[in-house]
């Protein structure tokens, strides 16, 4: 495998986000808060149909807001002379949640993600199969896979390209998957069954799949919740450094 350098795949993703967020990747780099109208381009990631009406994210130092013409005031207001990273806590995302609702919005979950930062080998300790594309299908509705591939059926926005999964004997101990989010873009997945938890093997699993997308010359991330501990360890200890934290916002009672 080539080398793996974390500054190459941060750099790709400021081109991702600044072609999402309507904005210059250096804005992503700023101190300053920006704050930009929406615009549905080629390439971005395809979670949603249209234009989104709101899609704010930070890399650590200052917030970008693509965001609909009519909530520009508020936010113009709530960001001013605040550190961009602040504005993804607690008070301030109410705030913004509140804001949106009057206009038929809520604001998603907030993610962490997470890029490619190490070398991972993996030593064959667990027996594992792969499978891909059409492959996948027998898999779609399993309850007990909602993370690693689209749940309960095959999303065409964000099709899963390949899935990995380690046995015991014939009984599945857990899969790891990824989606093709956008074109390059994996984003991997992982469900461990409980009784084989706490072994080492969602890193396992997830570090096979970071590897083989690397390998096809893929690019794979990974986001989380913010409060799911055990995900981002996994995330860690598979050779993924959290690169970005972001938020959208979906029309209320659509999951």
């Amino acid at each position: 495998m080539k080398e793996l350098r974390f500054r190459d795949y941060y750099e790709k993703m400021l081109d991702l986000l600044s072609l999402e967020l309507n904005c210059d990747p250096s804005d992503l780099c700023s101190e300053e808060n920006t704050l930009t109208l929406p615009e549905y381009k080629e390439g971005r990631r395809r979670y949603h149909p249209g234009v989104p009406f709101l899609q704010m994210a930070t890399a650590g130092r200052g917030a970008v807001f693509s965001a609909d013409g009519q909530i520009h005031d508020f936010l113009r207001e709530l960001v001013k002379d605040k550190e961009g990273h602040r504005l993804f806590e607690l008070g301030d995302l109410a705030k913004i949640d509140t804001e949106l609702r009057k206009y038929g919005w809520e604001l998603h979950p907030t993610h962490h993600m997470f890029l490619p930062c190490r070398q991972t080998e993996t030593d064959g300790r667990f027996k594992v199969k792969w499978f891909f594309d059409d492959e996948i299908k027998p898999f779609y509705g399993d309850d007990r896979f909602p993370n690693a591939i689209c749940y309960p059926q095959p999303n065409p926005g964000t099709p899963d390209r390949m899935i990995v999964c380690a046995y015991d004997g014939d009984k599945i101990m857990g899969m790891s998957g990824c989606s093709e989010d956008s074109p390059g873009w994996f984003q991997i997945g992982i469900d461990v069954l409980p009784e084989y938890q706490s072994r080492g093997l969602g890193s396992y699993l997830v570090a096979l799949v970071k590897n083989k997308v690397i390998e096809c010359g893929g690019i794979p991330f990974y986001g989380t919740a913010t409060a799911n501990v055990f995900s981002q360890s996994i995330a860690i200890n598979s050779g993924f450094r959290q690169a970005w934290v972001e938020t959208d916002a979906k029309p209320i009672g659509i999951e």
